[in-house]
């Protein structure tokens, strides 16, 4: 049984609001809300679900920006929507971890947090 996990959301278009939704895991429902196939850039304890076609879609500064400032050094750009989740020791996925919701709100200027 797959249970929900609440991720944060960074769209590519700037008009969408960045948001945290209780999104399915599985692989069916992750490749829906990207549209698309799944690629991912891990960090220390979250990862980012991105398209792996992503130079087709809408360039996504937000994301961007939030996976340098989280700690992980990215070349290219980041492209069309973005999903971070948290994952546990034994690489399941959890919830966004606290501090990068922390650091979007900082970054985005945006209260994301309940």
């Amino acid at each position: 049984m797959n249970t929900p996990c609440n991720a944060l959301i960074v769209p590519a278009r700037l008009t969408q609001p960045v948001r945290i939704e209780a999104v399915n895991t599985d692989m069916a429902a992750l490749q829906k809300l990207i549209a698309g196939n799944i690629g991912s850039i891990t960090g220390a304890d979250w990862h980012v679900f991105l398209n792996d076609e992503g130079s087709r879609m809408p360039q996504n500064p937000r994301a961007e920006v939030l996976i340098r400032e989280a700690g992980v050094d990215i070349h290219d750009c980041v492209y069309g929507t973005a999903v971070f989740l948290g994952h546990t020791k034994y690489v399941q996925e959890s919830d966004v971890p606290r501090h990068i919701i922390l650091l979007a709100e900082h970054l985005f200027e945006l209260p994301l947090a309940a």
